[in-house]
């Protein structure tokens, strides 16, 4: 008893203090070492950026923290990296195998960027990961088959990438996935059945694929599904029996039919049911009136049955009252449906003396018959007759814009256009840039978005459109092209190496050259578009001449000297409004916080213009990447988002 007492007392007095400096040591090094690995694996990660337009990475430094540094966030227990939050931020690159090493990484969100190359498989790693949001970028290959070991997974976004191969049934293993929503990629095969194991999905949304099949009878047992998007895909058959969920609000799916252009209903109980049906017994009427109303138009989609007649009466007989427009094809009309209860109309009148007036009047319904976009200017119908004097005749009606093209808002002291009384007489920054993002939108949307790559071949101030809200549309089609690859010239209807591709000034240097039309020729115009809503000169200006042209005009300015060669009623108005609307300027920054973001603006915008309107095509931006740096030029101007030199 007493040498066990001796033991236990030099225990107590020097083994056990020492024991436990040792645990402590040992955690201590392994909590040090886990944050050197998230320090690294960030460094990492930013190594393959290539493009960081705000330039957050550049605080990524040893002057800081990493759990300090913008878009990390760190839990306070381990100081370990638990969120990752870079999106919108303009950035391009690959995604770093690296990031499978942020072990405590909860939620990765890198949405609204450019980011391409593959999603790497060691993001299976991340068993903690419960937010997993890609949309919006370039990422393609397959979906790492791995990421069933994200167990913990919630949130699976990666809408609108350029991912392929077939959806992997490991993802049915993710028990605690709530959304999944893989829209707008290039996924062929079936909806795996095994998808029915996904207990506590809510949302599936798999819109603008190849896939085929039905979708399988397995997703009836989900008893949290409140909603499947599946439109613009070539699933056919019948529509599962849902045991109808937990949701009580009424949820809209795309039903299933070779065109999926059938829209229902699902909600609770038998009501649900019966209001499937009613509306399939309704669409079915529609479509056969809409079929019978359709007559003279090409594009068979059409409610509105016009004729020569209609027409004629609608525009006072096509008075020069009434003309609102002129082109190379044509003139345009206000005219007044009265039989539609007097709905304001813009009737193009093809000019069939004209040399391919004919063949636009085609190439117009096409490119429009199939395309939709809040951005693109909405065809009501076409109308190919014959006049009371027997000769051929047809036209194209749209929606009337109210506030005209953008044409006559940049230059409207030399045009003398009647504009609505009360709108102002220019147009302010945040207009100009908001015009701007709708244009590179709708482009972004014909190259990229839409069923095939269209070129629009005629990007210029007078066929962009302004409704009521000052939101713009593209218009006049005559010239479009359809193209077999987005990145690859050659026209599926025709050379175009002998004909007419756009308008002097807007026309990119190759197609003068003998080049073919490509996705690239309409980034050189819409650059050239943009520096004209800065600087107020149109490209064909008198003073652009030997060899010094707008391109050059602007991008010897840049970048000091920006302010000075920007149209002036824009900067009076900018200066106007900062001084005389103190409630611009958001936070608790100086005074002068505004004209700091509109001089870093208007910066910007030059700098996005000019690499456009490069005369090297393939140096120029792709339009999705101008989509989202024009859209944090906007955030900065508005006060949302610091400029560069405050991040």
């Amino acid at each position: 008893m007493e040498f066990s007492s001796i033991h236990i007392s030099i225990w107590f007095i020097f083994i056990q203090p020492l024991f436990l400096l040792f645990l402590f040591s040992s955690a201590s090094s392994s909590r040090l070492a886990g944050n050197e690995v998230d320090r690294l694996s960030l460094l990492a990660f930013k190594a393959e950026i290539v493009t960081d337009t705000l330039g957050i990475l550049s605080s990524w430094n040893e002057s800081l923290h990493f759990c300090r540094w913008p878009g990390i966030t760190c839990g306070r227990r381990h100081q370990r990296v638990t969120v990752l939050e870079l999106r919108s931020s303009g950035m391009a690159g690959h995604l770093s195998p690296h990031i499978g090493n942020l072990s405590f990484l909860r939620a990765l969100n890198l949405q609204n960027n450019s980011f391409s190359h593959t999603i790497p498989p060691e993001i299976g790693r991340l068993f903690r990961l419960e937010r997993l949001r890609l949309h919006n970028n370039s990422f393609s290959g397959h979906i790492p088959f791995n990421i069933s070991r994200c167990s913990n997974l919630q949130y699976l976004h990666l809408y609108r990438n350029t991912l392929s191969g077939e959806l992997p049934t490991e993802i049915a293993s993710l028990s605690k996935l709530r959304v999944l929503n893989l829209g707008r990629n290039n996924f062929h095969g079936k909806i795996p059945p095994s998808f029915g194991n996904l207990s506590s999905l809510q949302r599936l949304s798999v819109q603008k694929n190849n896939l085929h099949g039905g979708i399988p009878n397995s997703l009836g047992q989900l008893k949290s599904l409140c909603g499947i998007c599946c439109g613009n895909t070539r699933l056919c058959g019948g529509i599962p029996h849902f045991r109808l969920p937990k949701c009580i609000s009424k949820q809209s799916k795309r039903g299933l039919s070779p065109k999926l252009n059938l829209i229902i209903s699902v909600s609770c109980g038998v009501v649900g049911l019966v209001l499937v049906l009613l509306l399939a017994l309704l669409y079915r009427s529609r479509k056969a009136r809409a079929l019978k109303s359709t007559s003279g138009s090409s594009l068979g989609v059409s409610l509105l049955k016009l004729s020569y007649g209609d027409l004629l009466k609608a525009t006072d007989g096509f008075s020069a009252s009434n003309m609102i427009g002129s082109g190379s094809f044509g003139s345009v009309y206000k005219g007044v449906l009265n039989q539609h209860e007097e709905r304001n109309v813009a009737v193009k009148v093809l000019n069939l003396q004209t040399s391919r007036a004919s063949k636009s009047f085609i190439s117009e319904c096409e490119a429009l018959k199939s395309i939709r976009h809040r951005n693109l200017v909405k065809l009501l119908t076409a109308c190919s007759s014959i006049d009371f004097q027997g000769n051929d005749f047809k036209a194209l009606v749209y929606e009337f814009m109210v506030n005209g093209s953008l044409d006559e808002w940049l230059h409207i002291s030399a045009q003398g256009v009647d504009m609505p009384a009360n709108l102002p007489k220019n147009l302010n920054l945040t207009q100009r840039v908001n015009i701007a993002i709708d244009v590179a939108c709708a482009l972004d949307y014909l190259h990229n978005r839409s069923h095939m790559p269209i070129v629009h071949c005629d990007i210029k101030p007078s066929n962009i459109l302004l409704d009521s809200d000052m939101t713009a549309c593209v218009g006049d089609f005559g010239l479009a092209r359809y193209l077999r690859d987005a990145s690859c010239p050659s026209a599926l209807h025709e050379s175009s190496s002998n004909v007419i591709k756009g308008t002097i000034g807007y026309t990119p240097p190759e197609y003068g050259m003998g080049g073919e039309v490509s996705t690239y020729g309409d980034v050189y115009s819409y650059g050239i578009l943009l520096l004209e809503m800065l600087t107020g000169k149109r490209p064909t200006y008198e003073m652009f001449n030997g060899g010094l042209d707008l391109h050059n005009f602007v991008m010897m300015a840049l970048p000091e000297r920006v302010g000075e060669i920007c149209d002036p009623l824009l900067v009076q108005i900018e200066e106007s409004s900062s001084s005389t609307n103190p409630r611009r300027n958001r936070g608790n920054h100086a005074p002068n916080d505004r004209r700091k973001r509109v001089v870093e603006c208007l910066t910007s915008i030059a700098r996005v213009g000019v690499a456009c309107s490069v005369a090297m095509p393939r140096e120029r931006k792709d339009m999705s990447n101008v989509v989202a740096e024009l859209s944090l030029i906007r955030d900065v101007l508005i006060g949302t988002r610091m400029p560069r030199e405050y991040l």
